[in-house]
């Protein structure tokens, strides 16, 4: 028999949940994702809901009834989706499009016991509190005793949130040979010391990171800074992206914040190397703002404000799509900004082989009328996309 709503909820939502997430918001505002967990109070067990709005984390404590009421009511109006993880079954709720839910179930063998944590519960970080890091005491995100210095706690949930991306995409890395990373702008280095630290100190892997930067003064403290921690595989070199040569292979790109083409120009070195994983953060994305023409978007067009951020979010889909048609398998994710502006999407992709047919988003960038660089880097030899009047 078809489960209804409610009976799902009823029992899903008790103290053998061990996790709820409602994503796939489907218009309208509100948060983007909600995490739901029960937790101890002095009242009893309730459900702590997490909501993520932009940066933010706001968290709600509900009773059952209260929070199945909820569920409900933002399943039918905000989100699209539902899964529940439990001790002895999970379970998904799809909502389309016309609001048709789709529900189901999947029992499994007890997992271990479910441990409701108390409300006060410190976030469990990679990089732990309390545990000095030799490179985040020098580069001033704690002290010698592991504490965060306040100013720099939004660094450090950064730095644990970057690390995340990189421990999802582990099983693209080899075990058995060095590991090759480059990180294109690289900056202060705070994330590629974190990356080389994780891998190599925590992880164990055979790893090799290169940082690239153009300032000659950054790269130098980098590089006196792994040499007083003893990351023999860790190099700093002042250098442009676009004419990088220094390796004819890797597994790993990463660039963060790299302005306009420059993140193309990465992108397509990545490409050309064949590596497995490519994590890029873009920035400044001033290209198709100076091309992007349509008539029936004219009237959003004329805002300037609003045309920055449209050619900002379609510069990122079209680079996700090109990469796609190389074999690469893209998703676009929400990272917290190292500079504290709205550039906080993450573009990683991560090699498997499938190309995918580029019909479609050509016909997209001919309906905008642009032709962004990672294009031409990728397909110079095919005929591009006409700007009017040519």
């Amino acid at each position: 028999m078809m489960k209804t709503l409610k009976d799902y909820l009823d029992e899903q939502i008790n103290e053998q949940l061990i996790q709820a997430v409602l994503s796939g918001r489907r218009g309208g505002e509100g948060p983007s994702k909600v995490k739901i967990r029960p937790v101890k109070l002095r009242e009893g067990i309730f459900y702590q809901a997490s909501a993520t709005e932009g940066t933010k984390v706001l968290h709600r404590n509900y009773s059952r009834q209260e929070m199945i009421d909820y569920l409900e009511e933002s399943l039918e109006k905000g989100f699209g989706q539902l899964q529940t993880t439990g001790q002895c079954l999970d379970g998904t709720v799809l909502v389309s499009k016309k609001g048709k839910m789709t529900i189901k179930t999947k029992k499994h063998a007890p997992a271990a016991p479910v441990q409701i944590m108390a409300h006060n519960r410190v976030k469990n970080y990679i990089l732990k509190e309390g545990m000095p890091v030799p490179f985040l005491v020098d580069l001033g995100v704690m002290n010698a005793d592991g504490k965060i210095i306040t100013q720099k706690y939004d660094k450090f949930r950064q730095i644990n949130r970057f690390l995340e991306f990189i421990e999802d995409i582990l099983p693209k890395l080899p075990r058995e040979r060095e590991v090759t990373i480059l990180d294109f702008g690289c900056g202060k280095s705070y994330l590629t010391f974190a990356m080389y630290y994780y891998l190599k100190e925590l992880k164990e892997y055979d790893v090799k990171i290169i940082g690239l930067d153009l300032k000659k003064d950054v790269i130098e403290k980098c590089n006196r800074l792994a040499a007083e921690y003893r990351y023999s595989k860790l190099h700093f070199y002042q250098g442009d992206i676009a004419d990088y040569e220094g390796v004819s292979s890797v597994d790993m790109v990463v660039t963060l914040h790299a302005c306009d083409t420059a993140t193309d120009h990465a992108l397509a070195k990545a490409v050309e190397w064949g590596a497995q994983v490519i994590l890029s953060v873009p920035c400044c994305q001033h290209e198709l703002n100076r091309q992007i023409e349509n008539d029936m978007l004219e009237p959003i067009f004329r805002y300037g404000i609003l045309k920055e951020r449209m050619a900002a979010l379609v510069t990122d889909g079209i680079r996700a799509e090109l990469l796609e048609s190389k074999g690469y398998e893209t998703q676009i994710l929400e990272f917290i900004d190292m500079e504290h502006t709205p550039k906080n999407l993450l573009i990683r992709a991560m090699k498997t082989g499938r190309e995918v047919n580029t019909e479609r988003i050509r016909e997209t960038m001919e309906a905008l009328h642009v032709r962004p660089t990672l294009l031409k880097l990728l397909y110079p030899e095919e005929k591009l996309p006409q700007q009017k009047g040519e």
